[in-house]
């Protein structure tokens, strides 16, 4: 009795370990098969990941002259760069001096037109002692007078006409 007991329980466990051994084999092929899919599809999502960082408008990367004019003060220059860091989107810094009047700029422009740059940042000013904050969400508007985007918040604190201009 104690031998037929321990030959059915020998059995039993061999015939469960094949069965674990087969259904792994199944799964295993499986899993091939899902992992092709998954590799396609990761394939197929870094092009479209790369399709959507590429411009759909001219690059502006680089540096640009950024001009201000006042009817405050003389005119004076400096440059702003423009660093891409996705479709159409810039990180932008930049300064122009003359004395001790300044003008910085700093911030992002997505650029939504050939005509159109919307810009979101700080622009400060210190014009003959008196320093003038700009931080509204505002455009740059390319208004046919120049190579220049102007931009369009163009009354300062004080009333006065600021022309603030970056060169294409």
């Amino acid at each position: 009795m104690k031998k037929t007991i321990l030959l059915i329980s020998i059995l039993s466990i061999l015939s469960c370990s094949k069965k674990e051994i087969d259904n792994s084999m199944v799964i295993s092929a499986e899993n091939k098969k899902i992992e092709s899919i998954n590799v396609e599809r990761q394939k197929l999502n870094e092009k479209t990941a790369l399709k959507n960082q590429q411009n759909v408008l001219k690059d502006l990367s680089g540096k640009h002259q950024l001009k201000f004019t006042s009817d405050e003060t003389s005119g004076f220059t400096g440059s702003v760069n423009f660093e891409n860091t996705g479709r159409d989107l810039y990180e932008i810094s930049g300064n122009a001096k003359s004395g001790k009047n300044t003008l910085e700029i700093k911030g992002t422009i997505k650029k939504v037109t050939e005509k159109h740059l919307n810009f979101d940042g700080e622009i400060t000013q210190k014009i003959n002692g008196t320093v003038y904050e700009r931080n509204k969400k505002t455009t740059f508007s390319d208004e046919g007078k120049g190579n220049f985007w102007r931009l369009q918040n163009k009354i300062n604190s004080s009333g006065f006409v600021d022309y603030i201009d970056i060169y294409f």
